[in-house]
């Protein structure tokens, strides 16, 4: 009788099984793993047509995103993840694209300060003054939020920060995944479970820098227990393993209470921000659509005649095929 031959992996078993295999510690030594973070996320695909500008607005580092079918009356500020302490503006670049291109955005990214050298308020404090010197030159501009990981829950912050210095909102805010209890409970009823990307004592040592040694969190960085009133719309996703699920719950529900426009996804068995790999996962391909939809939603009116857009998830996919990622399926 002949052997039937292996089958092959589904989309999540590569995905874990990359994540799995992945050096990156999320509470490890901090320079050792920057560059770590550093080498992974420049890994990811970029589509061809995605243009990147450095320059600077308020005073903070920023890297200008484009893409040929974005538009200067929509931006999207953006905010990079890697737990307040990694990262940098330009791992946004694919990701943030795919977001912005239905809303046909221009996307500005933030290279904000990064913890422990420079702990909270100052992440917030560059954000704000990046918004500030957006609708300064671009008056007519619609201006959305967008952040992923810790830059969901910086992304929070500022909105906190806007409302509590009677600052206009931004016209929306999409966050994914959003790092949003800086306390980290130990386990919450809601806490996703297989999590291959964060860790609940990872997650502290990086709460510890960015609150510089604190003992207590600061109410301007406690958006779960703060009044959300007047918050610009919220949408938001997670994935079901991931242990911040419970933020993003929790989130959606305080932003109801207080009567926010609020969207809320939740994708099945997907780790955190599982957007990274669209053009391999089909979850989150339709999470970056679902996205992209909420942003359009929010576009100026009357918009420019719609524009043709080239297929970005056909591109990551292929890009992906290319690295041996996906291999011949």
């Amino acid at each position: 009788m002949s052997e039937q031959p292996a089958a092959a992996p589904s989309q999540r078993q590569i995905v874990e099984n990359l994540l799995r295999n992945s050096p990156f510690d999320i509470g490890g030594e901090i320079l050792e793993q920057r560059e770590i973070y550093r080498q992974m996320m420049s890994g990811l695909p970029v589509p061809d047509d995605v243009t990147a500008r450095p320059g600077e607005l308020g005073g903070v580092p920023v890297v200008t995103f484009t893409t040929h079918v974005a538009a200067p009356d929509m931006i999207l500020l953006y905010l990079h993840g890697g737990a307040y302490a990694f990262g940098a503006a330009r791992d946004a670049a694919g990701l943030a694209c795919g977001l912005a291109r239905p809303a046909r955005a221009t996307v500005v990214s933030v290279d904000y300060r990064l913890a422990p050298e420079h702990p909270f308020p100052a992440a917030v404090d560059d954000v704000v003054s990046v918004y500030h010197a957006l609708r300064t030159e671009n008056p007519s501009a619609t201006i959305a939020f967008a952040g992923e990981s810790a830059g969901g829950g910086l992304a929070l912050s500022t909105l906190l920060a806007l409302k509590e210095s009677e600052e206009p909102q931004p016209a929306a805010a999409l966050l994914l995944s959003p790092w949003l209890d800086l306390t980290v409970p130990a386990q919450h009823p809601a806490t996703g479970t297989g999590d291959m990307v964060l860790t609940t004592e990872g997650l502290r040592t990086r709460a510890l820098d960015y609150l510089g040694g604190a003992d207590t969190v600061p109410t301007a960085v406690d958006p779960l227990n703060a009044d959300l009133t007047g918050l610009a719309p919220l949408h938001i996703q997670a994935g079901s393993s991931e242990i911040l699920l419970a933020d993003a719950l929790r989130l959606a529900a305080r932003a109801a209470e207080a009567h926010v426009p609020v969207e809320l996804r939740i994708s099945a068995h997907m780790q955190h921000v599982f957007h990274n790999f669209a053009g391999l996962l089909d979850e989150a391909d339709a999470a970056i659509r679902a996205a992209g939809d909420f942003l359009s939603t929010h576009r100026p009116v009357p918009s420019a005649p719609r524009t043709p857009t080239p297929d970005y998830i056909k591109d990551r996919r292929e890009a992906h095929r290319s690295d041996g990622v996906l291999g011949q399926r």
